[in-house]
């Protein structure tokens, strides 16, 4: 049974951009997006992270950090990261345990596109999981669900 919206988050430590690890429970007391993409430099993802990182001054209106996670390594993250100046960093689940945790890993192994909004507290307050992929959850409808954690 997959984890939903009203459950704790599973805490994680992880990787990531910026030669830091980062611990979602180190975020408490402040919302938290965390978005699962499938891989660093590729079409969807790009124009998602892009479109988040334009409008990033939006989640910080609200309070929120933007955590993003994918199963390439580091040095992929850094490369990625840097060649689109993203603001916030990117974690990398190179065993999937995480992304395995949140339920966001399709049927042949790949992470299925996926947002979480986790409250100040720790709970989940949003979840999305997309089937293809090919689409992702619009800043305004993210800064909607972080409003509405509050």
């Amino acid at each position: 049974m997959a984890i939903g919206i009203g459950d704790k988050a599973p805490d994680f430590t992880l990787p990531g951009t910026g030669g830091m690890s980062y611990s979602l429970s180190s975020f408490r007391g402040q919302p938290v997006v965390l978005v699962f993409y499938p891989g660093d430099d590729t079409p969807v993802c790009t124009k998602q992270l892009n479109s988040y990182n334009n409008e990033l001054t939006f989640f910080s209106d609200v309070g929120a950090q933007v955590l993003a996670i994918s199963a390439q390594d580091v040095s992929s993250h850094e490369k990625f990261s840097t060649k689109f100046g993203f603001g916030f960093p990117l974690l990398a689940d190179t065993d999937k345990a995480v992304a395995d945790a949140y339920g966001t890993v399709g049927p042949l192994g790949f992470a299925r596109r996926s947002v979480f909004v986790i409250d100040r507290d720790g709970v989940i307050r949003y979840a999305h999981r997309a089937i293809a992929g090919l689409t992702f959850r619009s800043v305004d409808e993210l800064i909607a669900a972080v409003t509405a954690a509050h």
